[in-house]
Parts: structure tokens; sequence; C-alpha cells
């Protein structure tokens, strides 16, 4: 096969993997499932090439972006909350599940603020923010630095792979509002995670299967309240 065959095949076959993510996930865009491929692509691209010099997702998952980290991602799509204008995701890191969701979301009137501390994870996500055109800003700080100065209006609060349920709570209360919602991805230990947090906070959950991981939920948390109010 010559170079030039090569190089169409590879971005065909890329581009089918980024629509088999979408489907995997089982999400409705509102916007083209092809012009969202072609974004996907480029952040699956930035984030192998970024990936070499500074770890942004587990070496281990490497050969299972599309599944482990993108479509995982979009699965939030569909529960994002009717009305939202603004979305915060604690602890992003590599970007998920933030740089997939503010694809599925680039011609929503939806802004995304992402709070990540390492500045090197703050550099990558600015670049694929500016490459890709997203409507996003990166705040380079702590997650308890940041809550304890934000007034504005949070609709819905993200996190994946940060923390436990309880520590999310305590990062999130602060930021949190009648009308504000959460959604965490949280695995098979969700379960003693919410019984240690019933102890201190009181809330509402919805618990919506997984359809990346069979042992793992979103979380939908709503009327978070600590116990002593």
């Amino acid at each position: 096969m010559s170079g030039a065959v090569r190089r169409h095949v590879r971005p065909v076959k890329m581009q089918k993997q980024a629509l088999d993510a979408i489907t995997m996930a089982g999400c409705a865009l509102t916007r083209p499932n092809e012009a969202a491929a072609q974004d996907l692509v480029r952040l699956h691209d930035l984030l192998v090439k970024w990936q070499k010099v500074q770890n942004l997702v587990s070496r281990e998952t490497l050969n299972q972006i599309w599944d482990r980290h993108i479509a995982d991602s979009l699965q939030l799509v569909d529960l994002v909350p009717t009305g939202t204008k603004r979305i915060v995701d604690l602890g992003s890191g590599g970007g998920f599940p933030a740089l997939p969701l503010a694809i599925a979301f680039k011609d929503a009137d939806i802004g995304f603020t992402l709070v990540e501390a390492n500045s090197r994870k703050v550099a990558f996500l600015r670049a694929v923010a500016r490459e890709l055109g997203l409507n996003l800003k990166v705040v380079d700080e702590r997650i308890d630095s940041f809550v304890s100065r934000e007034t504005s209006p949070v609709d819905l609060i993200t996190a994946r792979a940060l923390a436990s349920l309880d520590q999310l709570f305590g990062f999130s209360h602060p930021i949190w509002s009648a009308k504000t919602r959460a959604l965490f991805h949280k695995g098979r230990e969700h379960v003693e995670e919410m019984t240690e947090s019933d102890a201190r906070w009181r809330y509402d959950v919805v618990k919506h299967p997984s359809t990346i991981d069979e042992t793992g939920v979103i979380l939908e948390i709503s009327n978070l309240q600590p116990r002593s109010e």
C-alpha cells in the first residue's frame, strides 16, 4: 500500500472510530455527528501527541481512548439538564469528561470552566480549546481556591476519577445553588462511597448505569446540603 493510500485510510478509520464512540455512548448530539467526529479525531490526535511528554491519561488505557475516555465522557450528553448554561469540571486532568462534552455542545450556548492545578495539563487543555475553538476557559488553580471565591451561577458540576463522593461533595458545596446538579462518574465502589457520604450530607441521587463500564454508574446529584444545616 502506497504512502498516499495509507494517509487516506487512516483519517477514514479514525472518523469511523469517532462515530462509533458517539454511538457507543448512546447520546444525541446538538450538532451533526460527522462534524463532532472530526473534532473528536483532533482531540484524540492531540492527546496522543501530548501524552508522549505529559502523563494525561493512564498508560494502560492509551489503546482504549475511544471507549474508556471519549465514549465514557460522551454518555453524559443526554443527562445534561435542559437549560444548562454553565458547566464546571473539577480536577479536569487530561480533559475527560469536559473536552468531549465541550465538543458535543460546541454549537450550544453552554460555557465550560475547567479547574486544574497541574500547569502542564493546563497547557494541554488550553491548546485543545484553542485549536478546536471550544467555548471553555481553564482555571489554573486548586479546587479549594477556586470554589472559595467563585460567585457566578453553576448549573452543572462534573468530575471523573477525582476523589471519593464525600470529597466531591465537599469540593462542590461552596458553588452549589438550588438549581445546581452534578454528574459524577463512579465505579463499583459507589455503594460504599454513598454510605460514607450519607453520614455528612443530604442529597437526592439518580443512578444511571454506565453504557461503557458494566460495573460503573453515573450519579446524578441534586439538592446537596450538609447534615449540619
